[in-house]
Order: structure tokens, then C-alpha cells, then sequence
């Protein structure tokens, strides 16, 4: 999917799914960006948000548009999309996002290896820029590193099944603003090792584990199996959430110790 030009392919893979992890996160990354900005400590400029595994700019489109992933996923699966040629989706998206854009909108920076993905999103502007650095295999180059300076809050949504600590150690070894973190991980993904790592550069780490966030249908059995399986290996209850066909993930919010 993310091979793709423009998330038309994206949205109507997912939507048998019902993936709806971005939806949940909409809310929780506008307050926790709001909190993160109120608590600058006199830092020129607004602190930049940077959403992991960003994708086609979902959770950027999310945070500083007023919009709904319902009406992203009437959007991208409509007739008016399937017609359009793969030239106009980004020219089309610009302006239905400059139109919809809200006055307290962040920069949001993105970082995922899956550069056509991230290139839609700079085009569409969404991203205000856009990084493809593996940081599970090499360090940030000169670009990121100096994007870096300026990020206040990262983000992330369903993608703590592909990184590890390994990418967190990278960014958070650059950063140079306090840096909060807010993680939406699957609970068949254990994140005991970043939360680690992010302890190391003296952040602190919460959550609930009680409360959790549906994040889509499973594919077939065989997936359903695999992730109650995974959840019951960490110690959780898949009962009333993977048993019952969906994946589900917790919130992890990280932010500096108070000693710090």
C-alpha cells in the first residue's frame, strides 16, 4: 500500500478493516500538542510535532484539519477518486486540506522509510517536511538531524510493530528541545524496550493498560490466532478485544522525568 503514489490504495484496503486507530489518536495528540506548546520554556518558535511512521500524513491531516477519518475514507474510496488519474490526487488534496486547515495547526514533520508515501504528503501539504532515514540501520542524516532541533512532541500510530528502541535512541539522541512522546502500540507488541531507552534520555513513561483502543478487524483466523496468542505471551487478557476479532493497542505517553 504504501508503494503507492497517493492513499487511494491505502484507504480502500483498510476500510473492510474498519482501521480506525487514527481516529482515537485525533483527539489525544490535539490536546497532548496543545500541553507540549503551553509548556515551551521560552524557545523560539512553536515546538514541531513528528509523526513516526507517518505514511501518506494521516495523523497530520488529523491534528490541523478539521476533518474526520470517516469522511477520509469517504474521500479516498469515492467514485470521483477510483476516476482520478495518479497526477491529480495530491492537487486535489491541497486544496481540500488548505480549505479545512485550523488556526492553531503545528508543523508537523514526518519520518517513514516509504518515500512515495512521504512524498504525497509533502506535496498535499501535509507534512511541512518529510524524512525516509531507516534509523533501525543507520543514524539520522544531516537533514533530519537538523530537524530535529525543533521537535516538541513525537507521535505514533500503529507503527510499534516495525520500530524498536533502536529508532527512539536515534531521534532522542539529536533532539535538543524537551521532547514528549505519545505511542499508540499494538498490545501483541511489548514496549517495555522503548520505554527503556526513552528513560535513558529521562523521559518518563505512563499509561493504562486497562484501556484500550480498537485498531482494526483481523485478515482471517490464522491473524486472530497469532495476535491472542502474543497478548496472552506479555501477560494480557485478550478476552472481550483480540478474541472478539479486532486488534487493539494501549496509549503510552512519555514526557521528561520531574527531576529533569
Amino acid at each position: 500500500m504504501y508503494v503507492q503514489p497517493d492513499p487511494r490504495a491505502y484507504f480502500t484496503r483498510l476500510a473492510p478493516l474498519g482501521y480506525e486507530i487514527p481516529h482515537h489518536a485525533q483527539p489525544v495528540f490535539r490536546q497532548l500538542a496543545a500541553e507540549r506548546a503551553a509548556h515551551d520554556d521560552g524557545r523560539a518558535g512553536v515546538p514541531v510535532v513528528l509523526d513516526l511512521c507517518c505514511s501518506y500524513g494521516i495523523n497530520a491531516a488529523l491534528l490541523n484539519h478539521d476533518v474526520t477519518l470517516a469522511e477520509l475514507y469517504d474521500r479516498y474510496t469515492s467514485d470521483t477518486a477510483r476516476r482520478m488519474t495518479s497526477a491529480r490526487p495530491a492537487e486535489w488534496d491541497r486544496e481540500f486540506y488548505a480549505e479545512r486547515r485550523r488556526p492553531d495547526a503545528l508543523r508537523v514533520y514526518g519520518l517513514d522509510i516509504a518515500a512515495p508515501a512521504v512524498r504525497y504528503a509533502r506535496e498535499a501539504g501535509l507534512l511541512d517536511a518529510g524524512f525516509t532515514d531507516d534509523l533501525e540501520r543507520v543514524p539520522p542524516g544531516p537533514e533530519l538531524r537538523d530537524a530535529l532541533g525543533e521537535v516538541g512532541l513525537i507521535t505514533l500510530t500503529g507503527g510499534g510493530s516495525y520500530i524498536t528502541e533502536r529508532t527512539f535512541a536515534a531521534l532522542l539522541g539529536q533532539v535538543r528541545r524537551p521532547v514528549w512522546v505519545s505511542a499508540f502500540v499494538l498490545r501483541t507488541v511489548s514496549y517495555e524496550p522503548v520505554a527503556r531507552a526513552l528513560a535513558a534520555h529521562g523521559l518518563h513513561t505512563t499509561t493504562d493498560v486497562s484501556r484500550t483502543y480498537p485498531q482494526r478487524r483481523f485478515t482471517d483466523e490464522r491473524e486472530r490466532r497469532h495476535a491472542i496468542e502474543a497478548v496472552r505471551a506479555l501477560g494480557g487478557d485478550p478476552s472481550g478485544r483480540e478474541e472478539e476479532g479486532r486488534y487493539h493497542s494501549v496509549l503510552y505517553t512519555s514526557r521528561p522525568s520531574p527531576m529533569r
